[in-house]
Protein backbone atom coordinates (compact mmCIF):
# COMPACT_ATOMS: atom_id res chain seq x y z
CA UNK A 1 0.00 0.00 0.00
CA UNK A 2 1.38 3.49 -0.82
CA UNK A 3 2.41 5.58 2.06
CA UNK A 4 -0.15 8.19 0.79
CA UNK A 5 -3.09 5.42 1.35
CA UNK A 6 -1.30 4.51 4.82
CA UNK A 7 -1.98 8.26 5.82
CA UNK A 8 -5.58 8.29 4.81
CA UNK A 9 -5.83 5.23 6.78
CA UNK A 10 -4.32 6.67 9.95
CA UNK A 11 -6.31 10.00 9.36
CA UNK A 12 -9.65 8.07 9.60
CA UNK A 13 -8.54 5.57 12.82
CA UNK A 14 -7.53 9.34 14.19
CA UNK A 15 -10.56 10.86 13.59
CA UNK A 16 -12.85 7.40 15.10
CA UNK A 17 -10.97 7.35 18.27
CA UNK A 18 -11.31 11.41 18.76
CA UNK A 19 -14.88 10.15 18.65
CA UNK A 20 -14.97 7.74 20.86
CA UNK A 21 -12.71 9.97 23.78
CA UNK A 22 -15.71 12.73 23.36
CA UNK A 23 -18.31 11.53 25.50
CA UNK A 24 -20.38 14.50 24.20
CA UNK A 25 -20.58 13.47 20.47
CA UNK A 26 -22.01 9.83 21.49
CA UNK A 27 -24.27 11.38 24.41
CA UNK A 28 -26.56 13.79 22.07
CA UNK A 29 -29.19 12.32 20.82
CA UNK A 30 -30.12 12.98 17.26
CA UNK A 31 -31.56 16.52 17.17
CA UNK A 32 -35.13 15.75 16.14
CA UNK A 33 -35.34 13.56 19.23
CA UNK A 34 -37.99 15.38 21.80
CA UNK A 35 -38.15 11.89 23.76
CA UNK A 36 -34.62 11.72 24.95
CA UNK A 37 -33.38 12.12 28.19
CA UNK A 38 -31.01 15.05 27.37
CA UNK A 39 -33.91 17.29 25.94
CA UNK A 40 -35.60 16.66 28.90
CA UNK A 41 -33.33 17.81 31.41
CA UNK A 42 -32.05 20.74 28.87
CA UNK A 43 -35.90 21.55 29.16
CA UNK A 44 -36.26 21.22 33.12
CA UNK A 45 -32.96 23.37 33.85
CA UNK A 46 -33.36 26.16 31.01
CA UNK A 47 -36.97 26.62 32.17
CA UNK A 48 -35.87 26.44 35.91
CA UNK A 49 -33.10 29.34 35.02
CA UNK A 50 -35.61 31.49 32.34
CA UNK A 51 -38.62 31.78 34.66
CA UNK A 52 -36.51 31.65 37.60
CA UNK A 53 -38.03 29.29 39.99
CA UNK A 54 -37.12 26.20 41.79
CA UNK A 55 -36.04 22.54 40.80
CA UNK A 56 -34.83 19.10 41.92
CA UNK A 57 -34.25 16.03 39.78
CA UNK A 58 -33.02 12.68 39.89
CA UNK A 59 -30.76 10.79 37.32
CA UNK A 60 -30.87 7.41 38.21
CA UNK A 61 -29.37 4.24 36.30
CA UNK A 62 -26.70 2.11 36.52
CA UNK A 63 -23.20 2.93 36.33
CA UNK A 64 -21.63 3.73 32.91
CA UNK A 65 -25.26 4.65 31.55
CA UNK A 66 -24.60 7.64 30.74
CA UNK A 67 -26.11 10.14 33.55
CA UNK A 68 -22.91 12.44 34.33
CA UNK A 69 -21.80 12.32 30.46
CA UNK A 70 -25.62 13.89 29.75
CA UNK A 71 -25.67 16.26 32.28
CA UNK A 72 -22.27 17.52 31.24
CA UNK A 73 -23.60 17.85 27.86
CA UNK A 74 -26.85 19.69 28.97
CA UNK A 75 -24.30 21.83 31.16
CA UNK A 76 -22.17 22.45 28.79
CA UNK A 77 -24.82 23.82 25.99
CA UNK A 78 -26.47 26.03 28.64
CA UNK A 79 -23.35 27.56 29.92
CA UNK A 80 -23.09 28.52 26.50
CA UNK A 81 -26.75 29.87 25.97
CA UNK A 82 -26.97 31.68 29.44
CA UNK A 83 -23.06 32.77 30.45
CA UNK A 84 -23.93 35.21 33.25
CA UNK A 85 -26.41 33.27 34.63
CA UNK A 86 -25.60 29.99 35.94
CA UNK A 87 -23.29 28.59 38.53
CA UNK A 88 -22.86 25.01 39.05
CA UNK A 89 -21.59 23.67 42.51
CA UNK A 90 -20.63 20.11 42.08
CA UNK A 91 -20.78 17.79 45.22
CA UNK A 92 -19.53 13.80 45.56
CA UNK A 93 -21.35 11.59 48.50
CA UNK A 94 -17.93 9.85 48.36
CA UNK A 95 -16.17 13.01 49.21
CA UNK A 96 -18.63 14.95 50.96
CA UNK A 97 -21.65 12.82 52.55
CA UNK A 98 -19.94 14.42 55.94
CA UNK A 99 -22.84 17.80 56.17
CA UNK A 100 -19.84 19.81 57.72
CA UNK A 101 -17.54 18.91 54.85
CA UNK A 102 -20.46 19.16 52.29
CA UNK A 103 -21.20 23.32 53.35
CA UNK A 104 -17.43 23.85 53.65
CA UNK A 105 -16.89 22.68 50.08
CA UNK A 106 -19.75 24.63 48.70
CA UNK A 107 -18.59 27.50 50.52
CA UNK A 108 -15.00 27.34 48.99
CA UNK A 109 -16.81 26.68 45.41
CA UNK A 110 -18.97 29.42 45.95
CA UNK A 111 -16.10 32.37 46.79
CA UNK A 112 -14.28 30.67 43.89
CA UNK A 113 -16.81 31.41 41.43
CA UNK A 114 -17.41 35.08 42.43
CA UNK A 115 -13.98 35.95 43.55
CA UNK A 116 -15.00 36.49 47.55
CA UNK A 117 -12.86 35.62 50.60
CA UNK A 118 -12.95 32.24 51.34
CA UNK A 119 -12.20 31.04 55.79
CA UNK A 120 -11.21 27.58 56.14
CA UNK A 121 -12.46 28.22 59.72
CA UNK A 122 -15.59 29.44 59.42
CA UNK A 123 -18.03 26.87 61.22
CA UNK A 124 -20.83 24.58 60.44
CA UNK A 125 -23.65 27.35 61.32
CA UNK A 126 -21.16 29.85 59.41
CA UNK A 127 -21.19 28.06 56.43
CA UNK A 128 -24.26 27.50 56.44
CA UNK A 129 -25.98 30.77 56.60
CA UNK A 130 -23.56 31.93 54.07
CA UNK A 131 -24.91 29.32 51.38
CA UNK A 132 -28.66 31.00 52.18
CA UNK A 133 -27.50 34.38 51.96
CA UNK A 134 -25.92 33.68 48.96
CA UNK A 135 -29.04 32.10 47.19
CA UNK A 136 -30.92 34.77 48.50
CA UNK A 137 -28.31 37.56 46.26
CA UNK A 138 -27.99 34.99 43.25
CA UNK A 139 -32.18 34.78 43.45
CA UNK A 140 -32.65 39.05 43.23
CA UNK A 141 -29.05 38.78 40.57
CA UNK A 142 -31.55 36.66 38.38
CA UNK A 143 -28.67 34.05 38.54
CA UNK A 144 -29.26 29.99 39.29
CA UNK A 145 -27.31 27.98 41.33
CA UNK A 146 -26.84 24.14 40.11
CA UNK A 147 -25.93 21.89 42.28
CA UNK A 148 -25.17 18.44 41.02
CA UNK A 149 -24.98 16.22 44.07
CA UNK A 150 -23.49 12.86 42.72
CA UNK A 151 -23.70 9.16 44.56
CA UNK A 152 -26.79 10.64 45.72
CA UNK A 153 -27.92 8.40 47.98
CA UNK A 154 -24.67 8.62 50.33
CA UNK A 155 -26.18 12.27 50.91
CA UNK A 156 -29.57 10.62 51.86
CA UNK A 157 -27.66 8.97 55.16
CA UNK A 158 -27.28 10.36 58.60
CA UNK A 159 -29.76 13.12 59.63
CA UNK A 160 -29.62 14.69 55.87
CA UNK A 161 -29.47 18.19 56.83
CA UNK A 162 -27.12 19.73 53.48
CA UNK A 163 -30.29 18.17 51.70
CA UNK A 164 -32.79 19.39 53.93
CA UNK A 165 -31.08 23.23 53.82
CA UNK A 166 -30.93 22.78 50.71
CA UNK A 167 -34.39 22.21 49.48
CA UNK A 168 -35.79 24.33 52.90
CA UNK A 169 -33.99 27.89 51.13
CA UNK A 170 -35.38 26.56 47.90
CA UNK A 171 -39.15 27.70 49.74
CA UNK A 172 -37.90 30.94 49.32
CA UNK A 173 -39.55 33.21 46.56
CA UNK A 174 -36.31 34.87 46.67
CA UNK A 175 -33.57 32.08 46.21
CA UNK A 176 -33.27 30.15 42.64
CA UNK A 177 -31.21 26.98 42.48
CA UNK A 178 -31.93 23.42 41.02
CA UNK A 179 -30.49 20.32 42.91
CA UNK A 180 -29.85 17.26 40.95
CA UNK A 181 -29.19 14.33 42.40
CA UNK A 182 -27.40 11.07 40.25
CA UNK A 183 -27.28 7.73 41.41
CA UNK A 184 -27.47 4.31 40.31
CA UNK A 185 -30.21 3.26 43.04
CA UNK A 186 -33.67 3.46 41.72
CA UNK A 187 -35.17 3.60 45.21
CA UNK A 188 -32.92 7.01 46.10
CA UNK A 189 -36.13 9.22 46.79
CA UNK A 190 -37.34 6.50 49.47
CA UNK A 191 -33.77 6.88 51.44
CA UNK A 192 -34.93 10.48 52.33
CA UNK A 193 -36.57 11.60 55.29
CA UNK A 194 -40.39 12.93 55.51
CA UNK A 195 -39.02 16.34 55.58
CA UNK A 196 -36.62 16.03 52.76
CA UNK A 197 -39.35 14.58 51.16
CA UNK A 198 -42.18 16.78 51.03
CA UNK A 199 -39.63 19.73 49.53
CA UNK A 200 -38.37 17.38 47.07
CA UNK A 201 -40.06 18.19 43.29
CA UNK A 202 -40.03 14.09 43.06
CA UNK A 203 -38.90 14.45 39.13
CA UNK A 204 -36.85 11.54 37.79
CA UNK A 205 -35.26 10.79 34.67
CA UNK A 206 -34.20 6.78 34.07
CA UNK A 207 -30.86 5.83 32.24
CA UNK A 208 -31.46 2.46 30.59
CA UNK A 209 -29.16 -0.03 29.00
CA UNK A 210 -28.49 0.20 25.36
CA UNK A 211 -31.67 -1.10 23.56
CA UNK A 212 -31.28 -2.74 19.81
CA UNK A 213 -32.06 0.99 17.82
CA UNK A 214 -29.60 2.91 20.41
CA UNK A 215 -26.58 -0.13 19.34
CA UNK A 216 -27.54 0.45 15.76
CA UNK A 217 -27.64 4.28 15.63
CA UNK A 218 -23.98 4.44 18.08
CA UNK A 219 -22.76 2.31 15.68
CA UNK A 220 -23.33 4.09 12.07
CA UNK A 221 -22.88 7.50 13.59
CA UNK A 222 -19.66 6.92 15.25
CA UNK A 223 -18.04 4.61 13.13
CA UNK A 224 -19.16 6.56 9.87
CA UNK A 225 -16.78 8.52 7.94
CA UNK A 226 -17.94 12.51 7.35
CA UNK A 227 -18.42 13.39 3.51
CA UNK A 228 -17.56 16.36 4.29
CA UNK A 229 -13.99 15.55 5.72
CA UNK A 230 -10.56 16.33 4.36
CA UNK A 231 -10.26 12.46 3.75
CA UNK A 232 -10.17 11.49 0.33
CA UNK A 233 -13.91 11.19 -1.17
CA UNK A 234 -13.12 7.88 -2.91
CA UNK A 235 -11.80 6.71 0.28
CA UNK A 236 -14.90 8.18 2.51
CA UNK A 237 -17.13 6.16 0.19
CA UNK A 238 -15.32 2.90 0.13
CA UNK A 239 -14.73 2.93 4.09
CA UNK A 240 -18.45 3.49 4.96
CA UNK A 241 -19.77 1.25 2.27
CA UNK A 242 -17.76 -1.66 3.71
CA UNK A 243 -18.80 -0.50 7.00
CA UNK A 244 -22.75 -0.54 5.92
CA UNK A 245 -22.31 -4.21 5.08
CA UNK A 246 -20.63 -4.95 8.17
CA UNK A 247 -23.47 -3.61 9.73
CA UNK A 248 -26.18 -5.97 8.35
CA UNK A 249 -23.70 -9.18 8.29
CA UNK A 250 -25.26 -11.87 10.55
CA UNK A 251 -22.41 -12.82 12.16
CA UNK A 252 -21.32 -9.47 13.06
CA UNK A 253 -24.45 -8.93 14.70
CA UNK A 254 -24.09 -11.91 16.68
CA UNK A 255 -20.67 -10.65 17.95
CA UNK A 256 -22.32 -7.62 19.02
CA UNK A 257 -25.25 -9.15 21.19
CA UNK A 258 -22.51 -11.49 22.41
CA UNK A 259 -20.99 -8.57 23.46
CA UNK A 260 -24.23 -6.71 25.34
CA UNK A 261 -25.11 -9.63 27.17
CA UNK A 262 -22.48 -9.36 29.39
CA UNK A 263 -23.21 -5.74 29.61
CA UNK A 264 -25.09 -3.07 27.79
CA UNK A 265 -23.65 -0.11 29.33
CA UNK A 266 -23.17 2.67 26.82
CA UNK A 267 -19.32 3.77 29.07
CA UNK A 268 -18.01 -0.16 28.76
CA UNK A 269 -19.89 -0.44 24.88
CA UNK A 270 -17.65 2.73 23.65
CA UNK A 271 -14.98 1.44 25.27
CA UNK A 272 -15.48 -2.23 23.10
CA UNK A 273 -15.78 -0.28 20.46
CA UNK A 274 -12.25 2.03 20.49
CA UNK A 275 -10.75 -1.80 20.71
CA UNK A 276 -12.25 -2.99 17.87
CA UNK A 277 -11.29 0.15 15.50
CA UNK A 278 -7.61 -0.09 17.18
CA UNK A 279 -7.43 -3.58 15.51
CA UNK A 280 -8.10 -2.07 12.18
CA UNK A 281 -5.38 -2.97 9.51
CA UNK A 282 -3.73 0.36 8.04
CA UNK A 283 -2.90 -1.32 4.66
CA UNK A 284 -6.78 -1.62 3.80
CA UNK A 285 -7.98 0.78 5.39
CA UNK A 286 -11.09 -0.90 6.76
CA UNK A 287 -13.04 -2.25 9.51
CA UNK A 288 -13.50 -5.68 9.03
CA UNK A 289 -15.68 -8.14 11.57
CA UNK A 290 -12.42 -10.01 12.40
CA UNK A 291 -11.52 -6.36 14.38
CA UNK A 292 -14.81 -6.72 16.39
CA UNK A 293 -14.20 -10.19 16.94
CA UNK A 294 -11.06 -10.20 18.30
CA UNK A 295 -11.83 -7.18 19.98
CA UNK A 296 -14.36 -9.33 22.21
CA UNK A 297 -11.85 -12.35 22.99
CA UNK A 298 -9.56 -9.77 24.55
CA UNK A 299 -12.14 -8.00 26.42
CA UNK A 300 -13.42 -11.49 27.44
CA UNK A 301 -10.07 -12.65 28.54
CA UNK A 302 -10.57 -15.19 31.39
CA UNK A 303 -7.07 -15.28 33.27
CA UNK A 304 -7.85 -17.91 35.80
CA UNK A 305 -9.19 -20.28 32.90
CA UNK A 306 -5.93 -19.95 31.17
CA UNK A 307 -4.60 -20.49 34.51
CA UNK A 308 -6.20 -23.71 35.09
CA UNK A 309 -5.87 -24.78 31.40
CA UNK A 310 -1.96 -24.57 31.45
CA UNK A 311 -0.38 -24.04 34.67
CA UNK A 312 -2.60 -26.72 36.75
CA UNK A 313 -2.13 -30.39 37.00
CA UNK A 314 -4.13 -33.38 37.01
CA UNK A 315 -4.55 -33.55 41.28
CA UNK A 316 -4.94 -29.61 41.39
CA UNK A 317 -8.57 -30.25 39.64
CA UNK A 318 -9.01 -32.89 41.69
CA UNK A 319 -9.03 -30.36 44.61
CA UNK A 320 -10.01 -27.50 42.93
CA UNK A 321 -13.60 -29.95 41.83
CA UNK A 322 -13.90 -31.25 45.16
CA UNK A 323 -13.74 -27.80 46.79
CA UNK A 324 -16.84 -26.56 44.27
CA UNK A 325 -18.61 -30.07 45.17
CA UNK A 326 -18.14 -28.93 49.21
CA UNK A 327 -19.39 -25.88 48.05
CA UNK A 328 -22.43 -27.20 46.22
CA UNK A 329 -23.42 -29.24 49.31
CA UNK A 330 -23.77 -25.94 51.56
CA UNK A 331 -20.68 -27.00 53.34
CA UNK A 332 -19.65 -23.19 53.98
CA UNK A 333 -16.66 -24.07 56.06
CA UNK A 334 -14.04 -26.53 55.03
CA UNK A 335 -10.11 -26.50 55.24
CA UNK A 336 -7.73 -29.22 53.47
CA UNK A 337 -8.93 -32.17 55.47
CA UNK A 338 -12.66 -31.73 55.05
CA UNK A 339 -11.11 -31.71 50.86
CA UNK A 340 -9.06 -34.59 51.06
CA UNK A 341 -12.30 -36.39 52.86
CA UNK A 342 -14.16 -35.13 49.49
CA UNK A 343 -11.11 -36.69 47.33
CA UNK A 344 -11.33 -39.65 49.19
CA UNK A 345 -14.92 -40.36 48.80
CA UNK A 346 -14.57 -39.46 44.72
CA UNK A 347 -11.58 -42.30 44.71
CA UNK A 348 -13.95 -44.76 46.56
CA UNK A 349 -16.95 -44.40 44.44
CA UNK A 350 -15.37 -44.24 41.04
CA UNK A 351 -11.97 -46.32 41.57
CA UNK A 352 -9.73 -43.78 39.62
CA UNK A 353 -6.42 -44.08 38.96
CA UNK A 354 -5.83 -40.65 39.82
CA UNK A 355 -4.96 -40.80 43.32
CA UNK A 356 -2.09 -39.40 45.30
CA UNK A 357 -0.48 -39.57 49.09
CA UNK A 358 -1.69 -36.96 51.52
CA UNK A 359 1.72 -34.88 51.45
CA UNK A 360 1.61 -34.48 47.51
CA UNK A 361 -2.01 -33.16 47.77
CA UNK A 362 -0.83 -31.04 50.64
CA UNK A 363 1.78 -29.44 48.01
CA UNK A 364 -0.68 -28.91 45.42
CA UNK A 365 -3.03 -27.38 47.96
CA UNK A 366 -0.13 -24.91 48.32
CA UNK A 367 0.32 -24.11 44.57
CA UNK A 368 -3.07 -23.29 44.32
CA UNK A 369 -2.95 -20.96 47.25
CA UNK A 370 -0.01 -19.22 45.25
CA UNK A 371 -1.65 -18.82 42.30
CA UNK A 372 -4.68 -17.51 44.06
CA UNK A 373 -6.73 -19.77 42.53
CA UNK A 374 -7.93 -20.65 46.25
CA UNK A 375 -7.82 -18.58 49.39
CA UNK A 376 -7.75 -18.91 53.15
CA UNK A 377 -11.34 -17.75 54.71
CA UNK A 378 -10.06 -15.05 56.81
CA UNK A 379 -6.93 -13.85 57.87
CA UNK A 380 -6.67 -14.90 61.53
CA UNK A 381 -5.17 -18.59 62.46
CA UNK A 382 -1.73 -17.74 61.26
CA UNK A 383 -0.41 -20.05 63.86
CA UNK A 384 -2.52 -22.90 62.60
CA UNK A 385 -1.14 -25.44 60.31
CA UNK A 386 -2.19 -25.21 56.73
CA UNK A 387 -4.52 -28.75 56.94
CA UNK A 388 -7.00 -26.59 59.50
CA UNK A 389 -7.38 -23.40 58.49
CA UNK A 390 -10.79 -22.44 56.27
CA UNK A 391 -10.18 -21.98 52.81
CA UNK A 392 -12.37 -20.68 49.69
CA UNK A 393 -12.43 -20.99 45.90
CA UNK A 394 -11.71 -17.74 43.87
CA UNK A 395 -12.83 -19.19 40.90
CA UNK A 396 -16.84 -19.46 39.38
CA UNK A 397 -18.94 -22.87 38.56
CA UNK A 398 -18.50 -20.88 35.29
CA UNK A 399 -14.76 -20.10 35.10
CA UNK A 400 -14.28 -23.87 36.38
CA UNK A 401 -16.26 -25.72 33.85
CA UNK A 402 -14.80 -24.27 31.34
CA UNK A 403 -11.47 -24.67 32.06
CA UNK A 404 -11.96 -28.42 32.47
CA UNK A 405 -13.25 -28.52 29.47
CA UNK A 406 -10.47 -26.30 27.24
CA UNK A 407 -7.98 -28.86 29.56
CA UNK A 408 -6.56 -31.48 27.14
CA UNK A 409 -5.70 -34.55 29.57
CA UNK A 410 -8.77 -33.66 31.82
CA UNK A 411 -10.25 -36.88 32.98
CA UNK A 412 -13.60 -37.49 31.46
CA UNK A 413 -14.62 -37.86 35.75
CA UNK A 414 -13.95 -34.25 36.54
CA UNK A 415 -16.22 -33.40 33.82
CA UNK A 416 -19.35 -35.48 34.79
CA UNK A 417 -18.52 -34.44 38.65
CA UNK A 418 -19.54 -30.29 37.44
CA UNK A 419 -22.07 -30.85 35.40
Amino acid sequence: MAAEDLSEARAALSLLRSRLCNSSFYSKPPSNSSDSNYSKLKFIISSSVTEACNNSILLLGPRGSGKMAVLELVLQDLLLEYPDMITVIRLSGLLHCDDNGAFKEIARQLCSEYQLLFSKMASFDDNSKFMIAMLRECGLAHKTIVFVLDEFDLFAQGKQRLLYSLLDAMQSVSSQAIVIGISCRLDADQLLEKRVRSRFSHRKLLFLPLCKEDVERLLEDILSLPIDSDLPHDYIIKFNAKLHNMLANERFKKIINTYLDSDSTVKQFVRYLFCAISKMDLKSGLLTVENFEHALSDIQRQPKQEYIKADCSILELYILVCMKRLEVKEQNSYNFNSVMKEYKSIHDSFRTSDYYSRSVCLRAFEHLLQRELICFADNRGHTQSIEFRPAKLLITSHELHHGLKAYRSCPVILQKLMN
